[in-house]
């Protein structure tokens, strides 16, 4: 086979992707190096992409400390059942709206498009929250937020990619609605599914606003609103952890054990979520 060319213009966009790249990871190898390097190292600011002093006393630390063990496995409670909760409703709310005879499909979408510019606003959807009684519940996190529109789009555009005659030889068959969703239309939208899920786990994952809106007992929060406090009571956390530690590492050392989940899920989804996505985008 004959090679191609290496052109001035794809050298450009090595360098570009490059430069990237080390924006990318810079952050990552600097919170890493830090939560593995001595207090000395870290107050002299000679920490940059290798640890020095290297020392396991921030990891320990943060392993020993009851309260954040706590917030970190809120955090995997509540992402697991807001993302189930968040395809099971977006599938079931996509399939009907995803089919031509479907009376007033065209109002609906609208609605759907129209919250994409404007929403009900913080206050109103509090005061909604605290009129369901749902305040310091984990309900509080999942139901204000059960249905993002982009993750909707995406679901209907690929579920109307789907070709008609597979549904139409279910009716055919005298299947009912349910079952040609459950056993026909499913187990074609595994990449559509992966796609949406993968973004609404980053959205649990990383909230701390809603979270900080909703929740009142410390025991309920998740390892992001710890983050936050850490940020916000550094000097405080200096006096306890005596002169062995220092906040940032072990600031910087939760940040780590909170992005491990995000570094195992991302790259299995990866392949899904990018043929998810281009699917999703063809056709409306």
């Amino acid at each position: 086979m004959k090679k191609e060319k290496f052109s001035l213009f794809d050298g450009t966009v090595h360098f570009i992707l490059l430069i990237i790249t080390v924006c990318i990871l810079y952050p990552i190898l600097h919170v890493v190096a830090v939560s593995f390097s001595g207090n000395y190292a870290i107050m002299a600011n000679k920490v940059s992409f290798f640890p020095k002093d290297l020392t396991f006393g921030s990891y320990e630390h943060v392993l020993e400390n009851a309260k954040i063990f706590t917030s970190f496995g809120n955090s995997v409670w509540y992402t697991a059942l807001g993302v189930v909760t968040n395809v099971i409703m977006t599938v079931t709310m996509a399939y009907p709206l995803s089919k031509d005879y479907l009376a007033g499909r065209g109002f609906f979408m609208k609605i759907i498009v129209f919250t994409l510019f404007f929403s009900g606003g913080t206050i109103p959807t509090y005061m909604l929250v605290k009129d369901l009684q749902l305040l310091d519940t984990v309900w509080s996190l999942i139901l204000p937020n059960a249905i993002w529109t982009v993750q909707l789009i995406i679901m209907i555009n690929f579920i109307r990619s789907i070709p008609a005659s597979l549904c139409e030889a279910a009716y055919l068959d005298g299947a009912s609605e349910f079952q040609v969703l459950f056993k026909v239309i499913m187990p074609l939208l595994k990449a559509s599914i992966a796609t949406i899920a993968l973004s609404y786990f980053m959205g649990h994952w990383n909230s701390y606003f809603i979270p900080m809106l909703y929740l009142f007992d410390a025991k309920k929060f998740p390892l992001q609103l710890i983050l936050r406090s850490m940020l916000l009571e550094e000097k405080e956390q200096a006096l306890e952890m005596g002169s062995n530690l220092t906040p940032a590492g072990v600031k910087n050392a939760t940040i780590v054990l909170a992005m491990i989940p995000v570094l195992v899920i991302y790259p299995l989804a990866q392949k899904y979520f990018i043929k998810g996505v281009m699917s999703g985008s063809i056709k409306e």
